[in-house]
């Protein structure tokens, strides 16, 4: 790490926290003194194991589809940690790349319920525990594609420009606590989400950053110890760019 981000004493929920930017999330929070608790289907209890030399992480499964499953993880992770101090949404897939007329209704839907309505449900979940506490840091994944929207991923767009539109609606909710509300919007990175996508996609996404490359992982996370920390005490509601120079607002 080039800067330190003091997380000590804080524990912190990351959805879809296993593998890619999640994984690379959670590992970003540990070294940075917090508790982790990573929320996924996947690879969860294996990643934990991994991380736990870093400090500590606790797998929780959790389909962040399902509202009982959410509640479910919340409580293991209150009874484990007794706390929630940071909440990192991060669960979200691809969908297919096809035109709009041709999007499958089911594809549609699954990439909304795991991308939007899952961030809700956390959200959901998680806020009044922080209400409670005083204190609170949730920071949303979103996407450039949620700014711009890209061609051949109608449900991944809408649920990004959807993620960005929360964020700003329940950042608003909870600005007279010291709960901060903001969203990254980062460019692609290379992670097992390209499986889901054609080549010609790919380098549909390169070829409109400004800076010839994918983010890495590692840069996003550093952008969300940040926005995860007390020093991100007076910006809520805000839309974090990490996109290569793809989008300057």
């Amino acid at each position: 790490m080039s800067n330190q981000i003091d997380l000590k004493g804080r524990v912190a929920v990351v959805t879809g926290g296993a593998q890619g930017i999640g994984r690379a999330i959670a590992e970003r929070l540990l070294a940075s003194g917090a508790a982790v608790a990573i929320w996924d289907l996947d690879l969860a209890s294996r990643a934990c194991g991994e991380l736990s030399r870093a400090g500590a992480a606790k797998p929780v499964g959790c389909d962040v589809r399902n509202l009982s499953a959410v509640e479910d993880a919340r409580e293991i992770t209150l009874k484990v940690f007794g706390q929630i101090d940071v909440l990192v949404n991060n669960a979200g897939i691809a969908g297919p790349n096809m035109a709009t007329w041709d999007y499958p209704i089911a594809a549609w839907e699954e990439v909304l319920d795991i991308n939007l309505t899952g961030t809700f449900l956390c959200c959901r979940a998680i806020v009044p525990a922080m209400i409670a506490r005083g204190y609170g840091r949730i920071v949303n994944i979103a996407s450039i594609a949620g700014k711009e929207g890209n061609p051949n991923a109608c449900a991944y767009s809408a649920s990004k420009a959807g993620v960005i539109a929360l964020t700003k609606s329940l950042a608003k909710e909870l600005a007279a606590h010291d709960i901060a509300v903001n969203c990254i919007t980062p460019a692609a990175a290379r992670t097992a989400i390209f499986a889901q996508m054609t080549q010609q996609h790919i380098d549909f996404m390169l070829s409109k950053i400004p800076k010839g490359r994918f983010v890495e992982v590692d840069e996003i996370a550093a952008l969300v110890a940040f926005c995860s920390s007390a020093e991100c005490s007076f910006t809520t509601g805000a839309v974090f760019d990490i996109s290569g120079g793809r989008a300057t607002y």
